[in-house]
């Protein structure tokens, strides 16, 4: 199956893209202090350089006290990490490539296994990080508004920078995911309640702000799961209606792009109907959206970090979704992670050059 729809070009706001590839935010932990070195500007210089459309940041954690459980992710603020990131889109774009960073707040998390902790207890709704597993501390009224505050802040610096976008991580149980989990979210006030509708409040806050920080014309995407790593058969929404519920708010606060994380992209979201999440975020919002999960490899990302190995695998049910019209862009993790030039041998028909993904990779930043 051609590969065609892939490559078309895409416009939206500040976006302007050669094509409808994506690399996914991936975790590298390779910022000693939050601060993103030259090796690290290098990495994402290289996938620009192999033509991926938007290069989307490792996740890049905003400015609380304990919004990070790992010493060597990078930070968006403060002087030095800025800088660090200035020098990562100026090679971005030097390589003509398009990127926007994953702006994040873990929430409440299990400590790292380095012993790092941060200077004060991880904060969460309600200080659960799943069902009966406590690390931290209920935020308060006033931590809830400074947070809202740092993710527009983080939002006007990748603005400033000359970023291209910004993404909210708002997924993979991470601290927003944390208010849309009615298991995690056991709060009473305005960001609680027994709907996933209600507890929408908290996210549509954060991209309020992020909008009023940036300007109508700056691209803002959320990146959301179903999912959660400690719960994967876990659903959010459980109907077409519930899911309208949760989206729509969203979109109403500013959202221009929907990122759906699935573990598999070929997987449909409800029955009755083969649409993944993507597909079904789509029809019922009307917005562009990223599809991703698993595209190009056999295996999934949880697996690697289990030290499962994967292969290339076929595109041609992607591509059918992709002209079916499902989504508007495909994020591309492990294989882009393993071969900066995983784009660039796709649109030349080079499948046999096509590397598979080992758990080494994980370990370094692979430049060739």
């Amino acid at each position: 199956m051609s590969t065609e729809s892939l490559f078309k070009p895409f416009q939206l706001k500040t976006l302007n893209l050669r094509n409808r590839l994506v690399m996914a935010p991936m975790t590298r932990s390779f910022s000693p202090g939050g601060v993103p070195t030259p090796e690290v500007a290098a990495y994402y210089q290289k996938r620009a350089e192999g033509e991926v459309g938007l290069i989307l940041s490792e996740g890049t954690v905003i400015d609380r006290p304990s919004s990070s459980n790992d010493a060597n992710i990078p930070h968006f603020y403060g002087q030095e990490a800025l800088a660090g990131w200035q020098q990562v889109i100026d090679q971005v774009h030097a390589g003509g490539g398009q990127m926007g960073p994953q702006i994040w707040h873990m929430g409440i998390m299990d400590n790292h296994h380095s012993g790092w902790v941060p200077p004060v207890p991880f904060e969460g709704p309600s200080g659960l990080n799943r069902p009966g597993f406590s690390n931290g501390s209920t935020m308060t009224q006033e931590d809830i508004e400074n947070t809202i505050l740092a993710f527009g802040q983080a939002a006007a610096s990748a603005k400033k920078a000359g970023f291209d976008c910004v993404e909210i991580h708002g997924a993979h149980g991470y601290l927003i995911d944390q208010f849309f989990w009615e298991s995690t979210n056991l709060r009473t006030d305005v960001y609680g309640g027994k709907t996933l509708a209600e507890r929408t409040r908290f996210a549509t806050d954060v991209i309020r702000e992020v909008r009023r920080q940036v300007g109508d014309d700056f691209a803002v995407i959320i990146r959301l799961s179903q999912f959660k790593p400690s719960a994967y058969t876990n659903k959010l929404a459980t109907t077409p209606q519930e899911m309208d519920s949760w989206l729509q708010p969203l979109v109403e606060a500013g959202v221009d792009i929907l990122h759906c994380s699935q573990r598999r992209f070929w997987e449909p979201e409800f029955e009755g109907s083969d649409l993944n999440f993507a597909g079904w975020a789509k029809k019922l919002t009307g917005k562009p959206t990223i599809t991703v999960g698993s595209v190009g490899l056999t295996g999934d990302f949880f697996g690697a970090f289990a030290g499962e190995s994967s292969q290339p695998s076929s595109l041609d049910e992607l591509s059918r979704r992709m002209d079916r019209g499902d989504f508007d862009l495909v994020a591309v993790g492990r294989p882009l992670l393993a071969d900066p030039n995983w784009v660039t041998k796709i649109k030349t028909g080079r499948t046999s050059e096509l590397k598979g993904f080992t758990k080494e990779a994980l370990g370094e930043l692979v430049m060739d």
